[in-house]
């Protein structure tokens, strides 16, 4: 079995969630591109942060931070940080590893 990628789980989320609630209007999902190439301080003057998570999705009403990672995968200090700060703000942060554990975050 081929091992998953991070970018193959998110993009599998994505094409799930996209087909499922964005194209009926029901919701938002975007990504947050904060790998870096190019001009680093300029990246950062205007808003890069490190650690932010690889999407975020607003669904009903609810604003939700994501990261995806893979099953051995773990999440920097960086993300750790910005994992806290969204949390101590009240909002909901989640790192998925695999498709069924995103389509859970949607079950009623």
């Amino acid at each position: 079995m081929k091992k998953e990628t991070e970018s193959k789980i998110q993009q599998d989320c994505f094409v799930w969630y996209s087909n499922t609630y964005a194209r009926y209007g029901k919701g938002i999902m975007f990504s947050v591109p904060n790998e870096s190439n190019g001009s680093q301080q300029r990246k950062v003057n205007t808003g890069l942060l490190r650690g932010v998570s690889d999407t975020i999705i607003i669904h009903q009403g609810v604003c939700m931070f994501v990261e995806f990672k893979t099953l051995t995968g773990v999440i920097s200090p960086y993300q750790k940080q910005f994992k806290e700060n969204v949390e101590n703000q009240g909002l909901k942060y989640y790192l998925i590893r695999s498709l069924e554990e995103f389509k859970q975050l949607f079950e009623i």
